[in-house]
């Protein structure tokens, strides 16, 4: 880990000047915690429901604000490593997210593991995977909108990241979506859609958990939404190292009751297509709204599912040396109503869904999730 933070070292800190920068100066670290856990691994590990609440001593917190002299610091990345006797281990890692979105934390992961697999950084640097820091700003106007919104006048000591510690009431599973059946998704939406000029293994995955999620809740409107890459669709792009946020938020809007009708599944793949497609294909480009983004109010709308991750994201594929993990869990799903969408462990075609419910909420979908899923297997097929 020592090797890669060599190569992916925060942005020096210009001083004198009250926008937030990511410092880093001699004698900087990275907090690393070394813990034990009497907790059952193999429990841990599987994809049925399990209490939220065991996984939060396995994730370190984010250390608390500090006034030094005429700033304030916030510490941004922490790393535990907890032993599970006769087992395994697990590694947790927490950032805070201004530091990066989850494309710039994989490209950390992929670093660490290539370099601890080798034990040099010869292959990372051949790979010409070096983490991009340019910070030209293009777009003036909207920076100077962002800072405004980060609200650095209120920004002092008493500001605490958010935690995840005690006592939950919330369960967390994973569900599985094999390519074959993403695959008759993608092709029965084709067949009833053929207008569509969006339909994606990402959407179809998507649109079948809304369809399913809605009968669940009895709230008026569903609002999905997940956040898009925008790295090579910048004009000029740049490149997927890049390191930070650059991300777009996407999404949409649908009455319940439509989404659970005989073709709610169409009608959430029809939404999710639409949006994504005016969005990458928008001749202003992905940063055409960005002014607006955050001037929505919130109050009153209905609650946010979000998706937390991508299939894209190889996480099954990181090896220290010693092999892949036995289960990757975004714990961060736990503080709003996010699930988490992943390549899956036994093939990277398939995909892994986490979420996190009551355990009500959980007994109750699971059979929906599954349910439904056999019912269309068996009418894409024609069988």
């Amino acid at each position: 880990m020592v090797i890669g933070l060599i190569h992916e070292p925060p942005l020096p800190d210009p001083t004198g000047t009250r926008k937030p920068q990511i410092r880093y100066i001699e004698g900087d670290a990275v907090s690393v915690t070394i813990a034990e856990s009497n907790l059952d691994f193999t429990d841990l590990v599987g994809n049925h429901p399990r209490a939220c609440d065991k996984f939060y001593p396995l994730i370190p917190l984010l250390g608390k604000a500090e006034k030094a002299s005429d700033y304030v610091t916030v510490p941004l990345f922490f790393i535990q490593v907890t032993f599970f006797p006769n087992s395994g281990f697990s590694i947790g890692i927490t950032n805070h997210h201004g530091l990066g979105d989850a494309s710039t934390r994989f490209c950390f992961l992929e670093a660490w593991t290539s370099i601890a697999r080798s034990g040099s950084d010869e292959l990372f640097l051949a790979n010409g995977t070096l983490p991009f820091y340019d910070r030209v700003i293009n777009h003036p106007a909207l920076d100077e909108i962002y800072l405004k919104r980060a609200k650095l006048d209120t920004f002092d000591e008493k500001y605490q990241p958010r935690r995840l510690s005690g006592q939950s009431n919330n369960v967390r599973a994973t569900l599985m979506l094999t390519r074959p059946i993403i695959n008759q998704m993608k092709k029965w939406v084709s067949t009833q859609l053929p207008t569509l000029q969006y339909v994606s293994s990402f959407t179809v995955a998507c649109a079948y958990f809304w369809s399913c999620f809605a009968k669940l809740r009895s709230d008026e409107l569903q609002v999905f939404g997940f956040a898009v890459d925008c790295r090579a669709r910048l004009v000029p792009p740049i490149p997927a190292t890049y390191f930070g946020n650059c991300i777009a938020p996407c999404g949409a809007m649908a009455k319940t009751n439509i989404l659970t009708e005989k073709q709610g599944f169409l009608t959430a793949a029809k939404l999710l297509g639409e949006c994504l497609h005016k969005m990458l294909n928008d001749k202003d480009g992905v940063m055409k709204d960005a002014k607006t983004w955050f001037d929505l109010s919130f109050e009153g709308m209905p609650k946010f599912i979000f998706i937390s991750g991508t299939p894209r994201q190889k996480f099954y594929d990181t090896d220290f040396g010693w092999g892949k993990p036995k289960k990757y869990e975004t714990i961060s799903i736990d503080y709003n109503m996010s699930i988490s969408l992943n390549a899956s462990k036994d093939s990277n075609e398939d995909m892994e869904i986490g979420l996190r419910l009551s355990p009500n909420e959980m007994e109750a979908f699971i059979p929906i999730f599954n349910r439904a899923l056999g019912v269309r297997l068996v009418y894409y097929t024609g069988l």
